[in-house]
């Protein structure tokens, strides 16, 4: 693949030239107050600026470029000395073009304080020996106002109580000013690192960078002064839940101490967002340890680097228009599905999983419905309530059920199918009627088509599985209704639509 073939994600960095340079907005202001310095220049990477862009140049040039396709929506990158990780870290990083994103989110974990929640800088720009790079503000201000659990502050940008000051965060920066040029960041730092905290984040991030130009930056390093035999097993752990694109594995497996991540929650953070953005996997790019530069194979650490892909145009147009969790939450998605599982195995009589049910009121909320089981890609059953006559939870359990073993078009589902199911699950808003056809969005409604006695329906995610444009969409549900293909351009014909939030197993990372 060539450097940048695969475009799209999520970065909030904007890159001046030279520390001396112009930062716009800031005249006028307090420069001392408004601007993070470097706290590590010097430690963990040269404060000399030409030898630093000629360092970091030169792990790029070095870097293997995989054969990766889609968006890039993350990188996981690691953050110790770059005589340590750099050959790491530019593993992703050469996947940039200059220019390529217009900001950067960077989410680091804190090593010298604590505090209960995700913290925005609050001041202007961040700096490093290469120049100043402006905080994107008005992304700032949108991230944290979809989660109490976010906020803007100086708390983990500034030296901490043991007069250090946060290294995970500043080391990525020079590596994306060489890699990209100019851009804007959002610098967070995770004062904790608890589930709901990490879900709290993740889905705020995915509400707000929905339809941007934006590239997230996870930064982690792995397990901590172990033996290099001990280190490859914890490491493989974490690298394991990663290509799975496991966010529940992930955060369970360090909870439990089968792998260790300082990041982990940065990690975990950004593969929510990527999900609900319309990332789908997770291709790791390179792994090391640091007595691979040391020799010293009994007290290593551990990096790895990697980059999160998928289609962006799936994330904006299945999420109801690109806002995630507009209703239905991630937790409750993740319960829901694995509640319709349930169902069939239980029917089959097959070992089911204790599942808890979450603290959603949209489970007890009148709602309309379809489950979408397939096999392969292939459709296996789908069957669904338009109208919102029993509470979400009913629903889902009732169309599970029929999809599954009363869809008149395919045979009862056998048990030695089970495992290659894929479970889809649409939450339906109110059906309306409309009468002006250029306002249907493909992807984002689905359409009922209605005259003389016949009606048909189409999702929303089947104009875009087919690549169907609007018209096209309008002709098939006519057919659909077994109504000729340009019944709905008539008089007598009723249009209705309505929109969806459309989640699968896969997407959510249970396959």
């Amino acid at each position: 693949m060539k450097k940048g073939a695969a475009t799209g994600g999520i970065i909030l960095f904007l890159t001046l030239a030279a520390a001396s340079s112009t930062v716009a907005g800031l005249k006028g202001k307090s420069m001392e107050k408004s601007i993070r310095k470097p706290a590590v220049a010097g430690q963990f990477y040269t404060s000399e600026p030409e030898a630093l862009r000629e360092e970091i140049e030169t792990y790029l040039s070095r870097a293997e470029l995989p054969d990766i396709t889609g968006d890039i929506f993350a990188l996981i990158s690691p953050h110790a000395g770059y005589m340590y990780s750099g050959h790491v870290a530019a593993a992703g990083y050469a996947l940039l073009e200059e220019g390529q994103f217009e900001t950067v989110v960077v989410i680091s974990p804190c090593h010298v304080e604590y505090f209960r929640f995700a913290s925005i800088y609050e001041g202007d720009a961040y700096e490093t020996p290469l120049g100043l790079v402006e905080i994107d503000k008005e992304l700032s201000k949108e991230i944290a106002s979809r989660s109490d659990l976010v906020k803007i502050g100086p708390d983990g940008h500034e030296t901490g109580p043991q007069g250090r000051g946060e290294h995970s965060l500043e080391v990525q920066i020079p590596f994306l000013q060489v890699a990209l040029g100019d851009f804007r960041i959002v610098p967070i730092v995770m004062g904790d690192q608890s589930a709901d905290m990490v879900d709290g984040l993740g889905e705020a991030l995915a509400g707000a960078l929905a339809g941007r130009n934006v590239l997230i930056v996870a930064s982690t390093d792995l397990s901590h002064f172990h033996d290099d035999k001990t280190a490859k097993k914890l490491d493989g752990e974490f690298i394991a839940r990663l290509e799975a694109f496991d966010v529940d594995g992930l955060m369970s497996s360090i909870s439990s101490g089968k792998t260790e991540a300082c990041g982990g929650g940065p990690s975990a953070a950004a593969m929510i967002a990527s999900t609900g953005l319309g990332g789908t996997g997770c291709t790791i790019l390179k792994y090391a340890n640091s007595g691979d530069i040391s020799g010293d194979r009994g007290n290593v650490v551990g990096y790895v680097s990697a980059v999160i892909t998928g289609d962006r145009d799936r994330g904006t147009s299945y999420m109801g228009g690109g806002s995630v969790g507009e209703d239905v939450d991630r937790k409750t998605r993740l319960f829901l599905l694995r509640y319709a599982r349930s169902i069939i195995r239980e029917k089959l009589g097959m070992k089911t999983e204790d599942i808890e049910k979450p603290a959603s009121p949209i489970l007890g909320e009148n709602r309309g419905g379809f489950i979408t089981l397939k096999i392969n890609d292939r459709l296996r059953g789908c069957i669904g309530y338009i109208e919102a006559v029993k509470p979400l939870l009913e629903t889902v359990a009732e169309m599970t059920y029929s999809a599954a073993f009363s869809d008149y078009r395919f045979e009862p589902v056998a048990k030695e199918e089970v495992d290659d199911l894929t479970i889809e699950i649409s939450v339906l808003s109110p059906v309306r009627e409309t009468k002006d056809p250029s306002e249907i969005e493909v992807g984002r409604h689905g359409i009922i088509i209605s005259a003389l006695g016949q009606r048909g329906l189409l999702l929303p995610q089947v104009a875009v599985e087919h690549g169907w444009d609007r018209d096209t969409f309008l002709d098939q549900t006519c057919v659909k209704a077994g109504l000729p293909r340009d019944a709905w351009k008539k008089s007598m014909t009723t249009i209705e639509i309505f929109s969806a939030e459309i989640f699968s197993e896969e997407e959510m990372g249970l396959r």
